[in-house]
């Protein structure tokens, strides 16, 4: 019946299924989300009366992939039209380009088992995407998991590439169900299999962690007590638009009694200081002095994470980065961070957020003119400061390494792994997710942390401005979720674990292969083309 339906009719179905997966509980339609995708491109394929193959195909593609972006993402609006337009439109070409890359190869090769190409080709497109400028890897498919996390326990050693994979290769074996039109046992039995066995293995993996998790946070286990303040403040009217002091004698009106000399960690949320404090005179900062007058003295303990917006003025000497501006009126040059801070009586250390979104914290230089359009999500829109290594925040022991992950950036499985393989043995994330309202937005992002305490089984307090904030076990359950928009403060005896997944120890094996495949199959489909002309 699927192979008489109308290609239009397809090209929707795949975008609907693509879609509802991504949310609970339809997570399962994934393993049948790209057939039909396959079957529009078998029918152009193998039918010699179709004139202007290529570009049916390509219209028909770049519906279903764009239907997809904006099913799932379309909540990108409500912090600017203009660059949820962008976003949308420029990922659906994206993922277009890649299928097509793959279907040229595909009948240059004239071979049945070329329709495997499609997922080194697909995976090492979800790897490059994290690695340039205009990266938005929200719907990489591995993410699809992230409401059902029990079934990927096994991340700890794949990542959630693995999940991709997996997502691809059912998806083909039912294509391939259907095309040859063979239903015998052995012929349905196999996506089956490839489905379920996973997900007994993870659960497997789950009851095996479950029990050494019991075992670490015991009562003979050392812990870190650690506060999260959810202040929430309006993003849009009130966050920027008021005195840092104001805020900041807010927080310790909320904290009351909450705060107390057993508390280890103080954690604020994503660009929560925002006076703008020039970077070697932190000291100076107004907001700084606060927090050590009005908490840190009275609790010497007491370490401080929070977000704020830093500026590092370059010395004439000094060669500006790509991303420094002018001052106004001046020669002299300067860069923004969206800044990870960590404050104790003595110290402050700092890690500037560098995985950063594009048209909202990063422009590149082909589309600066377009940097109007910018999405202002935090104290400062356009191209923000970057840096090139992942800096941990080590407690003066030692033995406690704090991976002070801002926002987009734990969207990033690879990204996170590298703060493990520094020294992090537990995860902070720190954001600010009322831009999107009460969307799906802010409820996807939580999710995907849990994949990342998965994959590396570290503990995580995810601290949001306006919610959600809560912690995550390593085995990627929520603990204490608050509920968006309200002010909250939650607590938790949190327990670093200082061993390395496979994944945390080698870092993302199936993505590296598979964007060397991916290089070498381009090359090869080029190599068909030149030779066949």
């Amino acid at each position: 019946m699927i192979k008489k339906t109308p290609n239009l009719l397809l090209a929707l179905i795949s975008a609907l299924l693509l879609s509802a997966s991504w949310f609970e509980p339809f997570t399962i339609l994934a393993f049948v989300a790209w057939v039909p995708l396959l079957m529009i491109e078998n029918n152009i394929s193998s039918l010699e009366t179709i004139k202007r193959k290529k570009l049916k195909l390509i219209g028909l593609v770049y519906f279903t992939f764009f239907v997809w972006n904006v099913c799932v993402t379309w909540w990108i609006y409500y912090a600017s039209l203009e660059g949820a337009c962008l976003a949308i439109f420029c990922n659906a070409i994206l993922m277009t380009m890649v299928f097509m890359i793959w279907y040229n190869l595909k009948n240059r090769l004239r071979k049945s088992w070329a329709i495997w190409l499609l997922i080194p080709i697909w995976l090492g497109f979800e790897y490059g995407h994290t690695l340039w400028d205009l990266t938005w890897t929200w719907l990489t498919l591995g993410n699809v998991f992230a409401n059902t996390h029990h079934w990927v326990q096994w991340y700890e050693f794949t990542g959630t590439s693995g999940g991709s994979l997996w997502v691809l290769v059912v998806n083909i074996l039912v294509f391939k169900l259907i095309k040859e039109n063979d239903y015998t046992l052995k012929s349905i039995t196999k996506p089956i299999v490839v489905v379920i066995v996973p997900i007994f293995v993870s659960y497997i993996i789950l009851n095996y962690r479950a029990s050494c998790y019991k075992t670490k946070v015991g009562p003979n286990a050392s812990f870190n007590k650690t506060l999260l303040i959810q202040p929430n403040v309006d993003p849009y009217n009130d966050k920027f638009n008021t005195e840092p002091q104001v805020q900041l004698q807010n927080l310790v009106k909320q904290m009351g009694k909450r705060l107390d000399s057993t508390i280890d960690y103080l954690v604020l949320p994503e660009t929560y200081l925002t006076e703008n404090m020039y970077e070697g005179e932190e000291n100076q900062s107004l907001s700084i002095r606060f927090l050590r007058d009005s908490i840190l003295s009275k609790f010497p303990h007491l370490t401080i994470i929070t977000g704020a917006s830093t500026i590092y003025a370059y010395k004439p000497n000094e060669t500006p980065s790509a991303t420094a501006n002018k001052f106004y009126q001046s020669d002299k040059y300067f860069d923004s961070f969206n800044t990870g801070m960590q404050i104790d009586k003595q110290s402050i250390t700092s890690y500037h957020k560098s995985k950063l979104v594009p048209g909202v914290e990063k422009i590149p230089s082909f589309l600066r003119p377009l940097e109007k359009l910018a999405i202002n999500l935090g104290g400062t829109s356009g191209s923000l400061g970057t840096q090139e290594e992942r800096t941990v925040f080590f407690s003066h022991n030692k033995t406690i390494g704090i991976a002070p992950v801002i926002c987009y950036e734990s969207v990033y499985p690879d990204y996170v792994g590298q703060y493990v393989r520094n020294g992090a043995n537990l995860i902070f994330i720190i954001t600010n997710d009322g831009w999107w309202k009460n969307t799906p937005g802010h409820r996807q992002h939580l999710a995907y942390a849990k994949l990342r305490a998965i994959e590396n089984r570290r503990e995580i307090a995810r601290c949001a401005n306006t919610g959600i904030s809560c912690f995550i076990t390593p085995l990627g359950d929520i603990e204490q979720a608050t509920t968006f928009w309200e002010q909250a403060m939650i607590e938790k005896n949190m327990t670093p674990n200082n061993d390395l997944t496979f994944f945390s120890r080698f870092g993302d094996l199936i993505s590296y292969t598979s964007g060397i495949f991916a290089l070498l199959l381009l090359l090869w489909s080029q190599y068909l083309r030149f030779k066949k002309s």
